[in-house]
């Protein structure tokens, strides 16, 4: 348990660092990590040594040897805790459970989020073929959406026109993660229609970028394709660009913190947090900008970002992590990469036939993109 709790730790931390690195300011956290006592404490201890603003939502979930009662008995000792208090870290509840789940441990999730007030609750929404309901509808029906607790749902994948309404009437968001959603074959075939209660996120960073830059650029022309077939499948050219740069923007920043309900985070204004990123003009990619929020959506990296502050404190200064520990971590971090690893070298790739477990669906081959003539499945070497 030893290595796992430093795996759990140096993994978050190192995380947590490549996210700021990366502009990124306040993150909610569905805190996968929550396997054990001590994993937990790792993980909220990275997670608080970060520096990062975040809304760390304890997970609660059917994991081995580690029982619903073992999980609920550590969120009310943390809870009661006081480690939160002074920090930029918040207590969340993070639950798949609501639909389909127990309804007892459901009731007890609702139970404990009403008696902490919890800063938000966060559920993972995959509704059609995935069978990881959570709806809007589940929510409501459950009187969870109309509480002062915010409630964010994750990708809202095939969300219906119902879920739609009553995220409006209850002011509840979802988050547009596009890129993960395009890499795990989610989809987000209505996410476009309601992105007036939507704000973007970044998903697994073990798997693609951390920086919400990349989503949000990801995300605008993706909508815009997605508005333009509108016309286009009739057989006519759009006269107008559907969406702005400006509301990219804006799902990157504002609404981030308008789905937490804190209109002191995620803009610039008298009485917010000092939560800022400083974007270096003068690099390569940004010389000659006029409109700064088209230069950073559609010309930025990561690399172009020269500050980061988290509640008025340098976590990047001059286009480097400030933090006098970071390589030490970065040392740390590689350690436990390798090893792991090494020991997912080690399995074999799953075969996925039959039923999808979680809805009864069947798997179905998706054809593959041909870019090479000849031998071979373009592919090329698997190095994990």
């Amino acid at each position: 348990m030893r290595n796992q709790t430093e795996d759990v730790y140096i993994s978050q931390l190192a995380g947590l660092y490549e996210a700021m690195n990366a502009g990124v300011t306040t993150i909610l956290d569905h805190a996968h990590h929550i396997w054990s006592n001590d994993t937990t404490e790792a993980g909220l201890t990275a997670t608080i040594d970060s520096g990062a603003r975040m809304f760390w939502c304890y997970t609660f979930h059917n994991v081995t040897n580690y029982t619903f009662t073992e999980q609920v008995n550590k969120f009310e000792e943390l809870a009661n805790s006081g480690r939160f208090d002074g920090t930029a870290t918040s207590l969340g509840i993070a639950y798949d459970g609501f639909n389909p789940g127990s309804p007892a441990e459901t009731e007890k999730v609702i139970e404990l989020a009403k008696e902490y007030n919890v800063s938000v609750i966060t559920t993972h929404s995959l509704q059609g073929i995935w069978g990881a309901i959570n709806s809007p509808e589940d929510l409501n029906d459950l009187g969870i959406l109309n509480t002062t607790i915010p409630v964010v749902f994750s990708h809202a994948s095939f969300l219906t026109g119902e879920g739609a309404s009553l995220l409006r009437s209850t002011n509840q968001y979802i988050s547009i993660t596009p890129e993960s959603e395009m890499h795990y074959g989610h989809d987000h075939p209505h996410s476009h229609l309601i992105q007036d209660q939507a704000a973007l996120g970044v998903d697994t960073h073990f798997t693609y970028s951390t920086d919400i830059l990349t989503q949000a650029r990801l995300w605008l022309q993706s909508a815009r394709v997605a508005f333009y077939r509108w016309v286009l499948q009739n057989w006519n050219i759009p006269s107008n660009n559907p969406m702005s740069v400006d509301q990219a923007f804006l799902l990157a920043t504002r609404k981030g913190g308008l789905a937490l309900r804190r209109p002191d985070l995620g803009v610039i204004a008298v009485g917010a947090k000092a939560d800022v990123v400083v974007w270096d003009g003068n690099t390569p990619g940004m010389l000659g900008w006029d409109d700064p929020v088209a230069a950073v959506i559609l010309h930025a990296n990561v690399g172009d970002i020269k500050h980061v502050l988290v509640d008025g404190k340098f976590q990047k200064q001059d286009g480097k992590i400030v933090s006098s520990t970071y390589p030490a971590v970065r040392e740390r971090f590689l350690a436990t990469a390798k090893k792991i690893q090494a020991i997912w070298k080690t399995k074999a790739y799953p075969v996925l036939e039959g039923e999808f477990p979680e809805s009864g669906f069947s798997y179905g081959r998706v054809p593959l993109a041909d870019t090479q003539t000849g031998e071979g499945n373009g592919y090329g070497e698997q190095f994990l």
